[in-house]
């Protein structure tokens, strides 16, 4: 599963993605509105601290201005996925960028059917919102499983289940076992799933025998000098 960072600031995006477990980030018009920053600027800036796709969410609502303002996102990098909405305008905007090979992320999707349409509009990515259903008494990992389901049927789909509104690590580990493809979290969700109160207690004991070794990994000889280290390795 590939994870993807939902969030515009540019210093959470550069500190995750010195752990290596970043593969890409989602943006949209309230998160880089938050930041305070120019939005063309920011979406340039993350774009060139991440080499995976990069969602970058068009503000219109008409497909001849969705389609304008999509094809001035793309020209930023590209690595730039264009995030459209999951309506009729949105999927006809999705149809023709897809067409350039333009990535697409088709957002806001709330039911398997919405899923299948943006497929066949050549989305990239389909993003459910899980949480958000959650939030509605109506069961958001359902859907996920029933999106995946439906791809499955159809080797000619190349679009990725993107998970989306995720509230936390139990999220994402169901939506990994149903075989969705991305799951796009919070940095405080991606630091969850680092984070286990046994692993913390085990770690601590493991220091505590060796601080009472008195022994330095880094002060020790290495074995490799003239006294027969390279030369013992070089004998086997």
């Amino acid at each position: 599963m590939k994870f993807f960072i939902d969030t515009a600031d540019i210093n959470e995006i550069r500190d995750l993605a010195e752990t290596g477990l970043v593969d890409g980030v989602t943006t949209n018009p309230s998160l880089i509105a938050k930041t305070g920053r120019d939005f063309i600027t920011t979406v340039r800036e993350i774009a060139g601290i991440v080499p995976g796709p990069v969602s970058a969410e068009v503000t219109a609502t008409d497909h001849a201005t969705m389609l304008k303002e999509g094809q001035k996102l793309a020209r930023i990098a590209r690595n730039i996925a264009v995030k459209v909405p999951l309506t009729r305008d949105g999927l006809k905007t999705c149809r023709r960028l897809s067409d350039d090979g333009v990535m697409v992320n088709v957002t806001l999707c709330f039911s398997a059917a919405q899923a299948l349409l943006a497929a066949k509009a050549g989305a990239s990515f389909v993003s459910p919102f899980v949480g958000r259903l959650d939030d509605v008494a109506t069961d958001g990992m359902q859907l996920i499983q029933d999106i995946v389901q439906i791809y499955r049927q159809y080797p000619g789909i190349k679009t990725e289940v993107l998970v989306a509104s995720v509230r936390g690590p139990l999220h994402v580990v169901a939506a990994a076992k149903m075989g969705a493809h991305v799951a796009t979290l919070p940095p405080n969700v991606l630091r969850q799933m680092y984070a286990h109160p046994l692993t913390d207690k085990g770690l601590a004991a493991f220091l505590e025998d060796w601080k009472k070794t008195g022994q330095s990994i880094l002060g020790a000889a290495d074995g490799l000098g003239t006294e027969g280290g390279a030369d013992k390795r070089a004998a086997e």
